[in-house]
This record gives structure tokens, C-alpha cells and sequence, in this order.
């Protein structure tokens, strides 16, 4: 049996030349495709390590490189069905029913949609990049981590990927705390008993803040020469049982302003305890009668 005679020969109504020519097509289009979408990473990573060439930031390009091979993968596939035979029969019903299909897939798809649109604005429109520090409706709070077509990865500070979809986050208050000026102020409040000096105690937590090595001076150069406190505390509460005092203070950044915050709690309680200046809480009289 000569190799043309071998060819001739079928499989399931299928000649083997017909079977070897499908596989052939099929790896070869596997192939280019893989080719297409491994070149594709290859000039994303390429582009984002020379820094000082990148057209577009890391946030922009990450979305991009997904949607360029998803689409590879799907333009490989469509090729790929159209080796089928009998396909080309069918490509007509499917285009007669087109209308059909629209109209289900968009009312299947609503929330796919959706969160892919979402993420286009947030892409181009930058509310936040990968990398940057963020808190999202006052409730999530920490670093995002990935931007994909769907949904959003924020690494929480206790080291947890919260994923949300872009949808939701579009439509949600942001408080970014990367972008435009690092500087944060942090509110420091302690409430003291009514019979306190309260000069003296203003004093003493004024002392306390300024020996803080993490506190910022942000005063203009007419507040200096008019000589303004570099930290600004006032009486902001008269409670039920104490008058609140709350202090501005100064960090270079969010994570500074917190640790500035927890150290002077507890170094301004444990001045206020030296100096006999008390921070009242509530208690109960209890009457029994016998």
C-alpha cells in the first residue's frame, strides 16, 4: 500500500488526508496563537520595565494586555470552528438568529457587561492605580492589588484579597490616599472632668504631640512669623461628663498619621495621669436597701 492509497483510506466516513489536514490546521492555529499571546505578555513586561519608556501605567497596561488576549484567544477559536465541516451550513441559521441571541446574551450577560464598562472608566479614568492605598464607602480599606475586566482585588491591611466588582466600586465614595499631597492630618480627641485647668491640660498634650518624631510642621510662612501653633488644639465639646479637647496633628502620610495617633493615646494618657488631670468615665451608683 503505497502512502496515496493509505490517504485515500476513511475513518468514519472521513478520509485520513481530510483528518490529517484538520490537525495540522488546528495545531498550526493553536500554535500561532499561543505565539500571539505569549509576544503579547512579552512586549506588556518589556514595556513596563523600562519605566522611563512606558507609554501607559502599570494599572492601564494590565487591563489592556488582558483584553488583547482574550481576544487572541477568541479570534483562534472562531478560526478554529470554521475547519469544522458543516459550519459553514450552519452560519447562516446562527446569523437568522442573531437578533435572538442578542438580545438573550445581553440580558444574561447585564452584570458581566456592566462590571467591564466599570472598569474601562476606572482604567482611563484613574479614581485609583494598582499600588495605591484606598478606602472604599468608609468600609474597605487597603492597597490595590489587581484591576481585571470584572472585578477589582484590594489587599486589606490585615493581609486578606477583597474582590469587588467594578460595577460596585463605580458607583461607590473613594477616599484615595495616594494620590494629589501625602500629608494627613490626624485628629487626636481626649475628654478631661470638668474641674480641670484646661490651659494646663491643652499644654501638656501640646507637649506631648511636638516631642512625637513623626509629627509634620505644615504651617505657611506668615503662620510662623505670626507665630501660630504648629499644633492647633481647641475645646470642640462640653459632654455630660467631660470637656472634649481635639488636637490637629500632622504625618507625611496616611500610615504615619494612625501610628501618630495610637502613640500619643496612650502617651497623653499616661502624661494626664503625672500631672493629675483626669480623663472621666461613666460608673453607677448602686442603692440597695435592705
Amino acid at each position: 500500500m503505497n502512502v496515496h492509497e493509505f490517504l485515500s483510506n476513511t475513518i468514519l466516513n472521513i478520509s485520513i488526508e481530510k483528518l490529517i489536514s484538520f490537525f495540522i490546521k488546528a495545531l498550526l492555529i493553536y500554535g500561532v496563537t499561543q505565539v500571539a499571546v505569549s509576544f503579547t505578555k512579552y512586549l506588556f513586561r518589556r514595556s513596563q520595565k523600562r519605566k522611563k519608556l512606558a507609554i501607559l501605567d502599570q494599572t492601564t497596561s494590565s487591563f489592556i494586555q488582558r483584553l488583547i488576549v482574550y481576544t487572541l484567544y477568541i479570534i483562534g477559536m472562531a478560526i478554529f470552528l470554521s475547519l469544522i465541516p458543516g459550519m459553514e451550513k450552519v452560519s447562516s441559521s446562527i446569523l437568522a438568529g442573531a437578533g435572538i441571541m442578542a438580545m438573550a446574551v445581553g440580558f444574561a450577560s447585564q452584570e458581566a457587561l456592566s462590571n467591564f464598562v466599570s472598569g474601562l472608566f476606572i482604567v482611563f479614568g484613574k479614581p485609583f492605580r494598582i499600588g495605591d492605598s484606598i478606602m472604599i464607602d468608609s468600609v474597605v480599606n487597603g492597597t490595590v492589588a489587581e484591576i481585571t475586566l470584572r472585578h477589582t482585588i484590594i489587599k486589606s491591611l490585615d493581609n486578606r484579597m477583597i474582590i469587588i466588582p467594578n460595577s460596585k466600586i463605580n458607583s461607590s465614595t473613594i477616599v484615595n490616599s495616594t494620590i494629589g499631597e501625602q500629608d494627613t492630618c490626624s485628629f487626636i480627641e481626649v475628654g478631661v472632668s470638668y474641674d480641670t485647668n484646661l490651659d494646663k491640660a491643652i499644654n501638656v498634650m501640646r507637649d506631648e504631640i511636638m516631642h512625637h518624631p513623626l509629627l509634620i510642621d505644615r504651617r505657611t510662612p506668615e503662620e510662623k512669623q505670626g507665630n501660630t501653633p504648629q499644633v492647633v488644639i481647641r475645646v470642640i465639646a462640653l459632654g455630660d461628663s467631660a470637656i472634649t479637647l481635639k488636637a490637629w496633628a500632622w504625618a507625611a502620610n496616611a500610615g504615619n498619621a494612625f501610628v501618630l495617633k495610637c502613640d500619643l493615646l496612650k502617651s497623653i494618657k499616661e502624661r494626664f495621669d503625672k500631672e493629675n488631670i483626669e480623663i472621666p468615665y461613666p460608673y453607677n451608683n448602686v442603692i440597695v436597701k435592705k
